[in-house]
């Protein structure tokens, strides 16, 4: 696996010359904000030495490298999901590429479905913890090189980067959620009865993405920030028949709203 890493990274710095501060994961319909992207170079996946390639609709596969909020990024135009049939090494590898590639800090979004009552489509909700549900991309042996064998996750999600979004959501007027996401292996959406069950263990939102590349990012001592777009319910009596069309839909609407506070707190790191 290191050497696989260090091959990827080397291509990459190869091709590209822009050295990131900061890696970005977008989710489902949310690949809108490398249009703000400046100076970009852009990598399609199928072109990087080791990379999977994305097979959902609604994540193009490239990495995007360039400008925003006066900070180098690079930014990946769709992700990896497990239930794609990729093992989770495979899933959370551009994590590790990105941490060698100079990376400081992740921000990470995700389309998701809540299952606070409190919720209502389109909202923002900032991940302060998660319930992982998926296997372990820990699992197996352990590379010192990359990090401890039983990584610390009392703060998955870094509290300063928390404080820092909710100062700018205020300023900006926008409504914010906050809450503790539950990470599934999908494909499915769920039955209203899982619905129930993760909002008892003390789930707000649940989906298919981002716990894996949190765990990686934490193993390897990257700060983490993550944002959910809240594209369907699974609360009692507003739980409707959902498709991966209308979550695209609904996370496309609310995209700007993200992209702006991703804008904001890249200019005041």
């Amino acid at each position: 696996m290191l050497e696989k890493i260090n091959q990827t990274a080397a291509f990459i710095k190869s091709k590209v010359s822009i050295e990131p501060e900061v890696g970005i994961i977008l989710g489902t319909g949310l690949g809108g904000l490398v249009r703000e992207i400046e100076n970009q170079e852009a990598l399609e996946y199928k072109d990087i030495p080791n990379f999977p390639v994305s097979t959902v609709e609604g994540h193009s596969g490239r990495l995007i490298f360039g400008t925003l909020g006066g900070k180098k990024v690079v930014a990946m135009q769709g992700r990896f999901h497990y239930y794609e049939g990729y093992d989770m090494k495979q899933v959370t590898f551009p994590v590790r590429v990105m941490k060698f590639l100079g990376i400081k800090n992740l921000f990470v979004s995700n389309a998701s479905g809540g299952v606070n009552p409190d919720f209502e489509i389109g909202d923002l909700m900032i991940i302060n913890d998660h319930i992982n549900l998926m296997p372990n991309p820990l699992i197996g042996p352990n590379m010192n090189e990359l990090g401890p064998r039983f990584p610390d996750m009392h703060m998955p999600y870094d509290h300063n980067l928390i404080a820092l979004a909710k100062k700018i959501g205020a300023e900006l007027g926008y409504k914010l959620q906050e809450g503790c996401y539950v990470g599934t292996t999908g494909p499915t959406f769920e039955t209203p009865k899982e619905y129930q069950y993760f909002r008892i263990i003390g789930g707000d939102t649940v989906g298919m993405s981002t716990v894996p590349e949190v765990i990686v990012a934490r193993h390897m001592n990257i700060p983490v920030f993550a944002i959910s777009i809240i594209t369907d319910l699974g609360v009692p009596g507003k739980i409707v028949e959902v498709s991966h069309e209308e979550v695209q839909k609904v996370g496309a609407m609310a995209e700007q709203k993200m992209t702006r506070i991703f804008k904001e707190m890249l200019s005041r790191l």
